[in-house]
C-alpha cells in the first residue's frame, strides 16, 4: 500500500498555515484531513483567546513550528517554508501580512508556484475591507441571517456555520485547490482572495433563482423550505424534544400523515389557505408521543422525519455510527474526516498540533536549517 492509499489524496501537499482564528484553521484543517503536510506557523503566545491548543480539534493532522513574525528573522524564516510550500493560507486583516513581510508580493517572488489564500470576512478591497467583524455581521449583510427564524421575532442564529466555515472555509478550499491545479498545469501560483461575505452570498443562489421566478417571498417563514410549510419544519414531542420533517414530495408527504396519523379531515398539503390549521393539527399530534417513540414509529418508512439529536447524541445515532460519521482518536470523539474517497481514504493522523512542538521535525522534513 502506498504512502497516498494511508494518508489521503493530497498526500505530498505541503501548506503553511499562519495561525489565526476561526474559518483560516478550518480550512486548513480540511487540508491536513484531506492529506496535506499542514505545517502551522503559531506566535509566541498564541493567536489570541481561544480553546486549549491541547483541545483545539481544527488543528488535528497539523504540525507546528513557532515564529516569532515581528521578530528580525521572523518573516525570513517564514519565507523559507513558503519556498517549500505549494498553498499559504493567511487570515489576517488586508495589509497585515505585508506588514510583516509574508505577503502576497513578497512570497511569490520566493516562490512562484505558491497559491497564496487569504482568508478574511469583508475581502481583500471594499468600504469594510478594514473594518472588525464577525460571522453574525457578515451572513446579515448578505441576506443569509434574514432567512433564518421566526417572521414576528428577529433572526435566529445558525451557529458560525453559515459565514465562518460554509461561506469562508470551504470557499477557501475549493479556491486554493483549484488555483493549486492551475499551478501545476501551468507553473504560475496566484492570491485566492476568500471572502466570507462572497462565500455565504454564492450559498444563497437557488434562493435568488426562485426570488427572481417568484417562487419565494423575501420574509421569513412565507416559503416551501424556511420553515413556511407545516411538513417543512419542527416539532416539540411530548418529552420536551424536538422532531424535523422534511416531507415535501406528494409521497413522501401521504407516508408522514399516514404514520403521524392525521385525522382524514385534516387540512390537504396543498391547501395553503389552510396551512396554519394544519401546523397546528401536526404540532398537536407530535405533542401525544416522546421523541423516542415517533422515532421508532417513523423508522424504516419514507416520511422523511427525524430526530433532532444534540452535539453530545449525534454520534450515537445508528446510521451515523454505521458509517463512522464520528471517529475516536486519543479517547475524544470527533468528526471523521469528509467527504470519503475510495482510493485514497482518509484518517484523523494526530491529535491537535501543540505550538512549536514539531519544529525540529518540519526542518528536518521540509530541508531548513536547524533552528
Amino acid at each position: 500500500m502506498t504512502d497516498t492509499a494511508t494518508t489521503g489524496p493530497l498526500h505530498g501537499v505541503r501548506v503553511v498555515e499562519l495561525a489565526g482564528i476561526g474559518p483560516g484553521p478550518f480550512a486548513a484543517m480540511l487540508l491536513a484531513d484531506l492529506g496535506a503536510d499542514v505545517v502551522r506557523v503559531d506566535r509566541p503566545g498564541g493567536p489570541g483567546p481561544g480553546l486549549d491548543p491541547a483541545q483545539d480539534l481544527t488543528n488535528r493532522n497539523k504540525r507546528s513550528v513557532l515564529v516569532d513574525l515581528k521578530a528580525e528573522d521572523g518573516a525570513a524564516r517564514v519565507l523559507e517554508l513558503v519556498e517549500r510550500a505549494d498553498i499559504l493560507v493567511e487570515g489576517y486583516r488586508p495589509g497585515v501580512a505585508e506588514r510583516l513581510g509574508v505577503g502576497p508580493d513578497a512570497c511569490l517572488e520566493r516562490n512562484p508556484r505558491l497559491v497564496y489564500g487569504r482568508m478574511t470576512g469583508w475581502g481583500q478591497d471594499g468600504p469594510l475591507a478594514d473594518r472588525a467583524g464577525h460571522d453574525i455581521g457578515y451572513i446579515a449583510v448578505t441576506g443569509a441571517l434574514g432567512l433564518v427564524g421566526e417572521p414576528d421575532a428577529p433572526p435566529a442564529v445558525p451557529a458560525n456555520l453559515v459565514g465562518d466555515y460554509a461561506g469562508g472555509s470551504l470557499y477557501l478550499v475549493t479556491g486554493v485547490l483549484a488555483a493549486l491545479h492551475h499551478a501545476r498545469a501551468h507553473g504560475t501560483g496566484q492570491v485566492v482572495d476568500a471572502a466570507i461575505v462572497d462565500g455565504t452570498a454564492h450559498l444563497t443562489t437557488m434562493i435568488h433563482a426562485m426570488l427572481g421566478a417568484g417562487a419565494w417571498q423575501d420574509r421569513r417563514r412565507g416559503n416551501l423550505l424556511d420553515g413556511g410549510a407545516p411538513f417543512y419544519g419542527c416539532y416539540t414531542t411530548a418529552d420536551g424534544r424536538h422532531m424535523a420533517v422534511g416531507a415535501l414530495e406528494p409521497r413522501f408527504y401521504a407516508e408522514f400523515a399516514r404514520v403521524l396519523g392525521l385525522p382524514e379531515d385534516a387540512p390537504g398539503q396543498g391547501d395553503l389557505a389552510r396551512w396554519d390549521e394544519l401546523r397546528e393539527t401536526v404540532a398537536a399530534r407530535f405533542a401525544t408521543r416522546t421523541r423516542e417513540e415517533w422515532t421508532e414509529l417513523f423508522a424504516g418508512t419514507d416520511a422523511c422525519v427525524a430526530p433532532v439529536l444534540s452535539l453530545a447524541e449525534a454520534a450515537g445515532h445508528p446510521h451515523l455510527a454505521a458509517r463512522e460519521t464520528f471517529t475516536t482518536h486519543d479517547g475524544r470523539v470527533q468528526p471523521a474526516p469528509a467527504p470519503r474517497f475510495s482510493a485514497t481514504p482518509t484518517t484523523v493522523r494526530t491529535g491537535p498540533a501543540l505550538p512549536g512542538a514539531d519544529t525540529a521535525e518540519v526542518a528536518r522534513d521540509w530541508g531548513l536549517g536547524a533552528r
